[in-house]
């Protein structure tokens, strides 16, 4: 794909943010956008900034967690603008804690959104996609918390983890459609992504407030920390100028913080000591 201009563009989490940021780049571009989110509020929000920077976007509720609304509102983006061509699976939330303190429920709700939704995504659009033989584009959105490990985020990063490894494989599974792929993996831009915690089952649990109190206290630190460096973090403005810059060139992985460079390094140093390792026992060296 080298250009967006007149290409219908699907965007989740799309009322604020990265999604909201990609929909004014996308718009500007002259691409045909829908907006999608949760909150109505937001969206109106959006449509109505937009609409004062002179950009028309359409906009629709959409709560990924569930298929069938994926489905309505993918139904509603053909009666918008007759096919799609762009899916940007970016809606996310993040959960916190260490393990033996989560609530179930609460990893259930994590993986509903983060991981399920980008799978309900795809498996609704691909199809649409493939229907009209012109080609597109998925972009999903992952994380550095999807190639690095932190502390009392387990659920995030499997989540997370879950997106890139996903989104490895369609990119070979759709390569034959022309349908390309990326997945976007930032670290700390600044969005609200650290309120959404607030919208996981436990919240307002009476039955839960003495395991969460001692979860939060156990976390509290880590989660300052995280929510500083997310307020001093990049401009959505500038991750999404950029994704668009990669999704044009059709490149992969999509990332916006060089000075993780060197921590993936080290992982892969990591690793391949320990290839090294069992590649000196000779148990292992046995060829069929």
């Amino acid at each position: 794909m080298n250009s967006v201009e007149n290409k219908v563009v699907f965007i989740t989490g799309g009322g604020s943010g990265i999604g909201l940021a990609l929909g004014r780049q996308l718009a500007e571009r002259k691409a045909k956008v829908v907006l999608a989110d949760l909150d109505l509020q937001r969206l109106a929000q959006a449509k109505r900034l937009l609409s004062e920077q002179g950009l028309v976007v359409e906009t629709i509720y959409c709560d990924v967690a569930d298929s069938d609304s994926i489905k309505e509102a993918a139904l509603a983006t053909i009666d918008f603008f007759g096919k799609v061509h762009i899916l940007v699976n970016n809606a996310g939330v993040t959960l916190t804690g260490k393990p033996g303190q989560i609530p179930l429920n609460d990893w259930r709700w994590i993986v509903d959104i983060n991981l399920m939704g980008v799978v309900y995504g795809v498996e609704t659009f691909v199809p649409l996609i493939q229907s009209h033989a012109e080609g597109g584009y998925i972009i999903n959105t992952a994380s550095m918390a999807g190639h690095l490990a932190a502390p009392a985020m387990s659920p995030y990063n499997a989540t997370k983890y879950a997106v890139v490894g996903y989104s490895e494989t369609i990119k070979q599974d759709l390569e034959r459609d022309n349908i390309g792929v990326s997945v976007l993996c930032p670290a700390w831009v600044r969005t609200d992504i650290y309120n959404t915690e607030r919208n996981k089952p436990s919240v307002g649990s009476e039955s839960l407030g003495i395991e969460r109190e001692e979860q939060d206290a156990s976390t509290s630190g880590i989660w300052k920390q995280a929510v500083e460096a997310i307020e001093s973090g990049l401009d959505p403005n500038l991750v999404a100028e950029w994704t668009i810059e990669c999704m044009l060139a059709n490149r992969f992985y999509i990332f916006t913080h060089p000075k993780m460079r060197e921590m993936m390094a080290q992982r892969f140093r990591l690793l391949d000591t320990e290839f090294s390792t069992v590649g000196q026992d000779k148990r292992f060296l046995k060829t069929d």
